[in-house]
């Protein structure tokens, strides 16, 4: 079964949070959850309900949020696109931090399972090309971008 097409963007954002949180901390909470999304507690416990009822969390209300192995393949998966999405933008296309996290947050949600290898692809190829990179920082700033 291929969870990710059954996956809205919002499932997809709250895995991920949850993943990046066990990342650094061992355990998701709630309120860390909520406050990594910025949205209600009340909006957290709806989508950990949802996700619950797809297999990808186990929780406890009250408790810690744990991601199935299934839920955390999923979140693996997000996070790594977002991951790969992000980096070529800031490598290739030199936006700063900040807009490429957002940019990546939105645009995780919307390629495809082939556009996603070939950006990683080209983003490693870009950055083995000095020449190339150089180039093209050139070229931005004479369009003055």
């Amino acid at each position: 079964m291929n969870v990710r097409k059954k996956l809205s963007a919002s499932s997809e954002d709250y895995l991920e949070a949850i993943y990046n949180l066990v990342s650094l901390h061992k355990v998701a909470r709630s309120k860390d959850i909520a406050e990594s999304l910025g949205v209600s507690r009340a909006s957290v416990t709806g989508a950990i309900k949802l996700l619950s009822d797809k297999g990808l969390v186990d929780y406890k209300p009250y408790g810690y949020v744990y991601l199935t192995e299934k839920g955390g393949k999923e979140a693996a998966a997000v996070a790594k696109r977002h991951t790969i999405i992000e980096t070529f933008f800031v490598k290739v296309l030199g936006v700063d931090q900040q807009e490429a996290e957002s940019a990546a947050c939105k645009a995780e949600h919307a390629l495809g399972s082939t556009i996603i290898p070939r950006l990683l692809s080209f983003t490693e190829f870009y950055c083995e090309q000095d020449n190339i990179a150089a180039e093209f920082k050139k070229f931005c700033k004479s369009k003055g971008i």
